[in-house]
């Protein structure tokens, strides 16, 4: 499916990757929006908001931490090993909306985290902030501080982390090829992240099983998943080094 664009490989130097949850849904983690997506089961204003968070933090962190223990207990799917496996070959950077780690777990180095990750637990208070892969002793769990901790994620209603959307928009800005994978591309400012790329002339790509609202402006559209395709890219680019 890559060799229409093999020459177009051959002169590429960097390469962006924009992802969202239909990446690791090929991992066992479960989606947001699609069909069987977490959001028609739950009330996001009841689980994902500082005001829920304050009004019940124990309701919020038995959802986080059930997500958390089985986002340990998975592995990177061949959609992650690919993309981490065109470094070899290319500059390769990650923008992802994904919260799971899963990226960095196949061995991406360069990784910006737009919404957070569910690993990296923060005080609400005072400066703690540090990955812990362990579960609690109690929920919800305390800072030494005394303080309620939480998840390290951008919950609706709160900014993205500044230094990593600045980050990701001089990446998107400087890319020669923008692939888009396993996003629907309906969450802002994320879905501005193709616009920066085109505005830079970059050729844009989309992988997704399911057609999206931006895919008749997408320069190409291949409707599978991220498992299916990306190892094939891998192939082409190792090729035509």
């Amino acid at each position: 499916m890559w060799e229409t664009i093999s020459d177009k490989l051959k002169d590429t130097e960097k390469i962006v990757f924009v992802t969202g949850a239909g990446i690791s849904q090929e991992s066992g983690i479960p989606t947001f929006r699609g069909k069987d997506g977490l959001w028609r089961k739950y009330d996001p204003m009841k689980l994902a908001t500082i005001d829920a968070f304050y009004e019940d933090p124990k309701l919020v962190w038995e959802w986080y931490e059930e997500r958390r223990q089985n986002i340990l207990n998975v592995s990177p799917n061949p959609g992650h090993i690919a993309i981490a496996e065109l470094e070899k070959y290319r500059q390769v950077s990650v923008l992802t909306q994904n919260i799971d780690g899963l990226h960095q777990r196949a061995g991406s180095k360069n990784v910006y985290e737009l919404h957070g990750s569910i690993i990296t637990i923060k005080c609400t208070v005072c400066d703690f902030k540090n990955k812990i892969t362990s579960g609690f002793l109690q929920l919800p769990p305390l800072c030494k501080c005394g303080n309620i901790l939480r998840p390290d994620v951008v919950w609706f209603g709160e900014a993205l982390p500044q230094d990593v959307w600045k980050s990701a928009m001089i990446q998107a800005s400087a890319c020669d090829i923008m692939i888009v994978v396993g996003t629907s591309l309906e969450v802002s400012p994320a879905n501005l992240l193709p616009v920066y790329a085109k505005q830079n002339g970059a050729m844009i790509i989309e992988v997704n099983v399911e057609k999206t609202h931006m895919s008749s402006s997408m320069d190409l559209s291949l409707r599978t998943s991220a498992a299916k395709a990306l190892p094939g890219l891998v192939d082409i680019i190792s090729q035509v080094k």
